[in-house]
């Protein structure tokens, strides 16, 4: 099979694929590497993978990054690891990495090939289904006000009668006038959409979210203890602390999230649920931002 051939058939797989040399200087970035990523090939050729533009290993050391790791020491592996995309959000990825040697054996670079892991496919799915029932953001392609009102009454529902027990979350995008302020509408919307994905990758497969209205969003669990519930909470702020968004020039802009979130009790009405959850989010908005705090 001739090299060209090759690479055709390379580029049309839709898993991620890519080459880097000795130096870890990326020297191929097929097309599904390019639609996972949201990074075109023409942004990652000659990209130093160790500048953590991709990767997000927790480090560039050869004991955080499995292509130094593979490279020094010939042996293929398997991770699981996130990659930043594009848009800011965070995309948790199935990575393999296979070191590749010349004609002499001598290691010259390494291969990764890597598939998006996200646990998003049926909620995905279901939204869809839910966009010709007005019930999705058009923003941020989540839910919408109406969308969690479905969820609660049937979340209510399984609470009084089955005791199964849910939580929710409400979380506030931290300093989010100064963002529209300083950059304007468009980044604004950029950042909600950023939010929103980092959101979605952060939940279990049982959870929803939505867009409450503005900045603010909100994520229904169900079968949730209070350590859970704070245990998802925590999980979506530190994904969107690590999230960046591209802006012109090349200036990388992070964003925060505070969360306050509360167990429903029986018998209550939403408002009260969701007062208990508003109180613990405006407590984080005093004590600092970039926070979370949940509770019965």
């Amino acid at each position: 099979m001739d090299d060209a051939l090759f690479i055709n058939i390379v580029d049309i797989i839709s898993e991620g694929v890519y080459y880097v040399d000795r130096n870890r200087r990326i020297t191929f970035w097929n097309r599904g590497a390019e639609r996972i990523t949201g990074f075109s090939r023409i942004e990652m050729l000659g990209e130093d993978c160790g500048s953590n533009t991709i990767c997000d290993h927790g480090g560039t050391a050869a004991d955080s990054c499995p292509l130094a790791v593979v490279m020094e020491d010939g042996k293929t592996r398997e991770s699981d690891i996130f990659f930043h995309h594009k848009d800011g959000h965070r995309i948790p990825v199935s990575l393999r990495s296979t070191p590749l040697r010349d004609s002499r054996g001598e290691i010259v670079g390494a291969i990764e090939v890597f598939s998006d892991r996200s646990a998003r496919g049926g909620l995905i799915a279901e939204l869809e289904r839910l966009k010709k029932e007005a019930l999705t953001d058009p923003l941020t392609g989540l839910g919408n006000r109406r969308f969690v009102e479905v969820n609660l009454e049937a979340r209510f529902e399984a609470l009084d009668g089955e005791g199964i027990p849910f939580g929710v979350i409400m979380f506030d995008i931290d300093r989010f006038k100064s963002v529209n302020d300083q950059h304007g509408h468009e980044v604004g919307d950029k950042a909600l959409r950023a939010v929103a994905d980092s959101i979605s990758a952060s939940l279990r497969r049982l959870d929803v979210a939505a867009r409450w209205g503005g900045e603010e969003f909100l994520v229904l669990s169900p079968n949730v203890s209070a350590e859970v519930l704070g245990q998802i909470a925590e999980r979506v702020r530190q994904t969107v602390m690590a999230g960046r968004i591209e802006l012109p020039g090349g200036v990388k802009l992070g964003l925060t999230v505070s969360g306050g979130g509360a167990l429903a009790r029986k018998g209550e009405a939403f408002e009260d649920l969701l007062s208990r959850a508003d109180m613990r989010l405006y407590a984080c908005k005093e004590g600092g931002r970039n926070r979370s705090l949940v509770g019965e």
